[in-house]
């Protein structure tokens, strides 16, 4: 059994998000998170011939599952990228306008359970924490050389740990005297430095969730990508986005409400709602959360939102 077939991935929200995109059989969609296809397989159910589907990930064992699927299905283009490469993507591939797309945002399954990947405290390895480990800076590169403050900022932003500046210190105290190399090495600092404790929660989940994030610019693909999709959507499209933070959902969250609204006017303009001009998008229903049934087979699916939004004919221009 090859790697890629050792580490079981459950898709969250399947069949709701893939409802959400309302999928047209001849339509241009995409999965921006392949991960192990459990989205893309389902698209790829409603699809027609004509129908065509491009998968992006920047894992490349995720990568290795898509081409797999890519050469048994000619529908199926793959992308060894992180999906803010979305725009240069399509015009590589010739595509235009898409029908719609579908982001499951973080780290999956796959990810965490294989512990060399360096994801989890749960396993002693190399602390490398990228998803593509093929590029950039590794979590131990970047823990070796930030300063102070940007640890302390960092674990504070991303990860809302109440304890960043003790741990950004002792960080610092610590790799004067070895690397900060491993994973155990990194969650048993942040446990001496956490004071108190959430029930049922590791004292280091804050940190290792918040070097992630900042190593895979995890919040800055999700802002890139956003925008590029609202252009590229023929009317009619859906974005269809799972996000289990906090803070991706309120980007997420924040951005649908921005342009499914009016474009502020000078005060001094009076101007009839009726000839506004139509927002670019438009909420569809409310914010899907799994079920009871789900986060029970599931647990890691509790923190999952899944929002929808559909491309009017307004006209879409970046908002500053």
């Amino acid at each position: 059994m090859s790697k890629v077939e050792n580490y079981q991935h459950v898709t969250v929200l399947l069949h709701e998000a893939v409802d959400a995109l309302a999928i047209r059989e001849d339509g241009i969609y995409v999965d921006g998170t392949f991960g192990r296809g459990g989205h893309s397989r389902l698209i790829l159910s409603r699809l027609g011939e004509q129908g065509r589907l491009v998968v992006f990930d920047k894992d490349p064992e995720a990568i290795a599952v898509a081409n797999e699927l890519a050469a048994q299905d000619k529908r199926v283009s793959v992308v060894h990228n992180g999906f803010e490469t979305f725009q240069t993507a399509l015009d590589e591939l010739g595509i235009d306008k898409i029908d719609g797309a579908l982001f499951d945002l973080g780290i999956s399954s796959p990810q965490i359970d294989d512990g060399s990947r360096g994801f989890s405290f749960r396993f002693d390895a190399p602390l490398d924490m990228r998803m593509d480990p093929t590029r950039g800076m590794s979590a131990a590169e970047w823990i070796a050389t930030a300063s102070e403050q940007d640890l302390h900022e960092v674990i504070k932003n991303y990860g809302e740990e109440r304890f960043s500046r003790q741990i950004a210190r002792a960080i610092v105290a610590q790799r004067e005297e070895s690397p900060i190399d491993t994973t155990h090495k990194l969650a048993q600092l942040v446990a001496q430095n956490v004071r108190t404790r959430e029930r049922g929660q590791d004292p280091a989940t804050r940190t290792f969730q918040a070097v992630r994030i900042f190593i895979n610019r995890e919040l800055e693909e999700v802002e890139a990508v956003l925008p590029q999709v609202a252009g590229r959507l023929k009317e009619g499209g859906r974005l269809a986005v799972i996000a289990f933070h906090s803070l991706e959902d309120r980007i997420v969250k924040q951005f649908i409400k921005k342009y499914s609204q009016h474009a502020p006017l000078p005060r001094w303009a009076v101007v009839k709602e009726a000839d506004l001009p139509q927002p670019p998008l438009k909420a569809v229903g409310k914010a899907i959360k799994p079920g009871s049934t789900e986060t029970e087979a599931n647990p890691r699916a509790r923190s999952a939102v899944l929002r929808v939004a559909e491309r009017s004919s307004g006209e879409f221009s970046v908002i500053e």
